[in-house]
Order: structure tokens, then C-alpha cells, then sequence
């Protein structure tokens, strides 16, 4: 099956990458000659008085970016999180910066930009803030994503024909039932949990009224977190901001300023004009004095200043006194996985690698996942269990850690998690198509020989028999129940209790540490503090990251042995209706569990 819906994407995106991939492999293999060439130029510099603009168009990822496209003179799709909080927070204390100026509209993809991970962006911004330093914000079309991190701004600035695109959040899941009712694609599904709704878009038109339930509370979770948070920053109440988004829907300007919740309206050209003026070039043609983060970020990065203050050592640790963050982020999938994924097999290779690793003192488990398939995340979790007898095992969790995400998260001797954390979905459910109608609507049959009764039970050309049926339950109920029981473990919670919390229900990280899935509210750096002290190496050490960023020459290589395309779609409408299609043929690729048993929060539980 995995096959098929591999082929499906691949029909719809083969013609793309082929008019596209050539012209932009010369160009990257081009680029990377030139990045060669430029390779020696010492790090970006810029002027005392500077500052820091922090463009908002990108993706904020928790790992970092398999390649550093900066390298190349190209622009970076991707910054990730570590980069931002430590850029801000070194800047808070270098003299030579004078302020930070945000602008732009951020660009989720996958499971970047999160709200828990902007929540740390966001402290990060408050923290450079109580330095005394100005923060600039500059408006035109905000998301809800951007808004909740420009609202820090001591000068909020919405342009006069921009707009505050807040009414709330919602999740508009997609559903296939009837689509795959029409091709003639059969779908038998096995669960345990009645809030296990993962296989609701295969099987319904519309959401069940369990997941009804769970989402609604879920997104009143995060979006009472996000008006807390919001409110003391324009010294509103939650309840002053709920009555604007609900009088205006999408905020127009006047209603903005009139609401307090921007400080004034203007052109761009006006704001850049205070720039100038707060940077000492008043009057002049250049432009302000500036230093973009990502270029400040590499100036910045050996500073002893940054070092103190977000999760590396003050002293010198040398390689004997390191601490690992690890990356989960993305799908889980069985054996390798492709980029962007968790492939079980080669994410255990690297915990059994720190594991062995004498100089690694400790580990932070950064999760960032809604889950995946089932045996995976077992492989990974034996891995974890197995490093946690012979140094700390700290979890983060980021924007999800649901199901196969929780799975591998159980045995952390401290779990980590925002309040806006997509957590728990303690469930399994297993999935198997047959597209025998569809095959005989072309004139295609199909015909077997086995030896035993159940040799053919997962064939795709027929529908599952009632037996064959009861044998994939009893699978999804053993291991449903090794899920509990391995949350009981790990979280020293009685089973009973753990049974009651389950049944596949996701929820916030604030309520997850209220019903003991979560030990603490706090972001990636706690957890590597928290490591730092369980190790004994608090102020001495040297924080080390996996996935680490590709060398120069592996990114060459990857260029000439094939990129990913990128092209620009005829219109905004089709680069949505596209998105969404690929990303949701996507979520089928990732159905590549040997015995089809997955572990995974709702496929499309999309928050926007």
C-alpha cells in the first residue's frame, strides 16, 4: 500500500521537479563554486549601533536546516529555533546592537512554527526588551503567529492599509471517505481509544463527536495561553482582546489602534525614517545601520555572554563535559526515513552513538512529532531506555509530542513541555486499504495461492475477512496495552490511572503536566539546564547537536545528485490547493509500518 500512494504523489509532482530540477541544480552547484571561492571571508560584520532585524519570512524549525543555504548567497528558508533565542539574547547584551526591528509574516511548513516554539522565541524577545533596548515591529498582513510575536514590540506599527489577520484559532481536517468511495478504495480500520480519531478522514465525511470535543478543548487551551501571553505585552485584558476579535474578525487598521493592540499607524518608508533617525543616519540616503539575525547569529556565536546565558557552558569544557540535544522532528517511520522524518532505524543508530559517546555527559531529547508508526518508535524507545541507565535522558517537547511522539518520551527522567504543546494521544490504531474495486473497474483480477489461512491477510487486493479482522485488533489491543503500561513505567503512574487519561485524547501541555504526562512548563533551554545540573556540569560544559548541518562539500554532492525542486506557482490559490495536496499525500508516504499499527495524533490536526 505504501507503494501505491507513493506512486499517486509521484505521478502529481514527477512533471514539476522535472522542468524544474535541472536549472536548479546548475544554479546550486554554481553557487556552491562561488561559496568556495568566498570561503574564507571571515564572519559578517556590522556597525556599533546597529539593528538587528529579525525578518519574520521563514520557517522557524527545531533542528537546524539540513544545509546552510547562506553559504550559497542564497536566502534561507529555514532558521532554527536555538539560532533566534541565542541571537536575541546575545543581543541584549552587546552593546554594539541598539534595538531589534521585526517585519515580514512568517512561513510555517511541516512542524515548524509552532506556538510552543515561538513561545520561546517570544521570551526571547521579552527578554531582550527588559535590557532596555527598543523592539520595532512593522505590520502589514500579521497572521495570528506573527501578531503573537510582534506584540512584544514597544513600538507596534501597522501599515495604513495592512490588516491583523486574528479572529481565532481553527482546525479544518480533510476527509477521503467519500472520495475513496468513488474510486472504489476500501478502507478496514482496528483502534483502541474513542478519542483515537487518526482514522476518522479515511472512514467519515465529517469529525466524530469525540474528536469534536477534544479539538475544541485543545484549541481553547492554546488560545487562552496565547491571550495571556499577549495581553500584559499591550496592557489589555484577555477579555478586552477576545471582544476586538470578535467585533472585527480581521482587524482593519484604525480598529487596531483604536483596540491598543498597535501603538500607531504608518508607511514603511515613515518607520524606516525613525530608524535611520534612532541610528544616527537622519536625513541620509543610506539605509539604517542593520545587521540581519541570521548574519548577527554567526558573529555572535562563540560569545562567552551567549554562553551563560542559553545552554552552554561559561568554561571551556573541551570534549570532556558535552551535552547532546537530539532532534525528533517530523513523522516517525519505520527503518531510515527521508529528510524531514524520523526514520526509527536511523534514529536509534544516533542514540546508541551518544549513548557509547563517554565524552556525552547528557542528553536532551528534543520532540517535536506527532507520531508515526508503532514499531518505530519502539526501536527508538528501547534506545532511550537503554541511554537512560547510563546518563540523564531530558525530554523537550516543542509544538507536538503526541502518541509516537509521547511513546519515546515516556522514560525522560524529566519531561519539558509548553503550555501549547500538542501532547498525550496515548492510542494505536491500524489501517488497511484494498483497491480490488477500483482494479476491477479497469478489468484488473486478482487471484492467490497460500499455504495457510492468514498468508494473504494483508494483500490489498481484497477486503480483510471478519478472522483476518479480529487477528489486526488483537495486534492494535497488545500493543495499545504495551503503551500504557510503558507510560505507567516510565511515568510512575498506576496503569488504571493512565488507562483513564488515554484513549487517544491529544492534549495541552498545560493540562498534560496538570494529569501527570509532563513535569514542568518550560522551553528547550530549562531542559538543558535541567541536564547540565542532573550531570554535575552546570557552568562547564559544551552543548553538541543531531542532526548536525551538512559540510560544504556533502551539500555540493547533495545538489549534484539531486535537490529538491522549488518553482513559483501561477497564483497564490494554486500554491494553496497544491500545498495542501502534498501535504496531505505526504502524511500517506509515511504509512510504512511493517504490521500497519500506528501510534500518531490526527493526520490533519492543522491549527491556524
Amino acid at each position: 500500500m505504501k507503494n501505491f500512494f507513493t506512486s499517486m504523489l509521484g505521478a502529481l509532482v514527477a512533471l514539476t521537479i522535472f522542468t524544474a530540477g535541472c536549472a536548479f541544480l546548475v544554479v546550486g552547484f554554481l553557487a556552491a563554486l562561488a561559496a568556495v571561492g568566498g570561503s574564507e571571508k571571515g564572519a559578517p560584520s556590522f556597525e556599533r549601533g546597529s539593528i538587528l532585524v529579525f525578518d519574520l519570512s521563514t520557517n522557524i524549525s527545531d533542528a537546524p536546516p539540513p544545509v546552510d543555504l547562506s553559504m550559497f548567497g542564497g536566502r534561507q528558508d529555514s532558521l532554527q529555533l536555538r539560532t533566534v533565542t541565542r541571537a536575541l539574547r546575545a543581543a541584549a547584551k552587546d552593546e554594539r546592537v541598539a534595538g531589534v526591528y521585526i517585519t515580514g509574516d512568517l512561513s510555517p511548513a511541516a512542524f515548524g512554527s509552532g506556538y510552543a516554539a515561538l513561545k520561546e522565541v517570544r521570551g526571547a524577545l521579552n527578554d531582550f526588551k527588559a535590557s532596555g533596548k527598543p523592539v520595532t515591529a512593522y505590520l502589514t498582513y500579521a497572521t495570528t503567529k506573527s501578531y503573537y510575536l510582534a506584540s512584544v514590540a514597544s513600538d507596534l506599527v501597522l501599515d495604513p492599509y495592512g490588516v491583523i489577520m486574528m479572529p481565532g484559532l481553527a482546525s479544518e481536517p480533510t476527509f477521503f471517505a467519500g472520495a475513496f468511495e468513488k474510486f472504489g478504495i476500501n478502507v478496514q480500520v482496528t483502534r483502541v481509544g474513542k478519542y483515537k480519531s487518526a482514522v476518522e478522514p479515511f472512514t467519515r465525511r465529517e469529525m466524530s463527536p469525540e474528536n469534536r470535543e477534544e479539538v475544541k478543548k485543545l484549541l481553547s487551551d492554546i488560545w487562552s495561553g496565547l491571550l495571556d501571553d499577549i495581553a500584559p505585552s499591550r496592557d489589555l485584558s484577555p477579555e478586552k482582546i477576545q471582544a476586538i476579535v470578535d467585533a472585527e474578525g480581521l482587524i482593519r487598521p484604525e480598529a487596531a489602534k483604536a483596540g491598543h493592540l498597535v501603538d500607531r499607524i504608518a508607511y514603511r518608508d515613515e518607520v524606516y525614517d525613525t530608524l535611520k533617525a534612532k541610528t544616527g543616519r537622519s536625513g541620509s540616503k543610506e539605509p539604517f545601520k542593520q545587521v540581519s539575525l541570521l548574519n548577527y547569529a554567526k558573529v555572535a556565536k562563540d560569545s562567552p555572554e551567549l554562553s551563560k546565558k542559553d545552554g552552554a557552558g561559561s568554561k571551556p569544557a573541551g570534549k570532556s563535559g558535552r551535552i547532546a540535544v537530539i532532534y525528533a522532528e517530523g513523522e516517525i517511520v519505520d527503518g531510515e526515513g527521508d529528510s524531514g522524518d524520523v526514520g526509527g532505524t536511523r534514529f536509534s543508530r544516533e542514540l546508541r552513538k551518544l549513548r557509547q559517546d563517554d565524552n556525552v555527559k547528557a542528553v536532551v531529547l528534543r520532540v517535536n512529532s506527532p507520531g508515526g508508526s508503532a514499531s518505530a518508535s519502539e526501536v527508538i524507545q528501547r534506545e532511550v531506555r537503554l541511554l537512560k541507565k547510563v546518563k540523564p535522558v531530558v525530554v523537550s517537547m516543542g509544538s507536538y509530542a503526541a502518541s509516537g511522539g509521547y511513546w519515546i518520551s515516556a522514560y525522560g527522567d524529566r519531561i519539558f513541555a509548553e503550555p501549547t504543546t500538542i501532547t498525550g494521544s496515548i492510542g494505536v490504531f491500524g489501517i488497511q486499504f484494498d483497491v480490488k474495486k477500483l482494479a476491477n473497474d479497469f478489468g484488473v483480477t486478482f487471484d492467490s495461492v497460500k499455504t495457510g489461512k492468514f498468508a494473504d491477510a494483508l494483500t490489498i487486493s481484497r477486503p480483510k475477512t471478519d478472522e483476518e479482522l479480529a487477528v489486526l485488533q488483537r495486534m492494535v489491543d497488545w500493543i495499545y496495552a504495551e503503551f500504557v503500561a510503558k507510560v505507567a513505567e516510565g511515568r510512575n503512574l498506576a496503569a488504571a490511572r493512565v488507562e483513564e487519561i488515554a484513549q487517544g485524547r491529544v492534549w495541552s501541555g498545560a493540562e498534560a503536566m496538570e494529569i501527570g504526562l509532563v513535569d514542568e512548563l518550560g522551553g528547550l533551554n530549562a531542559a538543558i539546564a535541567y541536564a547540565a545540573d542532573k550531570a554535575g556540569l552546570a557552568g562547564n560544559y559544551r552543548l553538541v547537536e543531531y542532526p548536525r548541518q551538512k559540510e560544504l562539500f556533502e551539500a555540493i554532492q547533495d545538489f549534484i545528485e539531486g535537490a529538491p525542486a522549488r518553482h513559483s506557482p501561477s497564483s497564490s490559490l494554486t500554491a494553496a490547493i497544491s500545498g495542501r495536496i502534498e501535504s496531505e499525500l505526504k502524511t500517506f508516504r509515511a504509512f510504512n509500518d511493517p504490521h500497519g499499527i500506528y501510534a500518531r495524533m490526527p493526520l490533519n490536526l492543522r491549527i491556524r
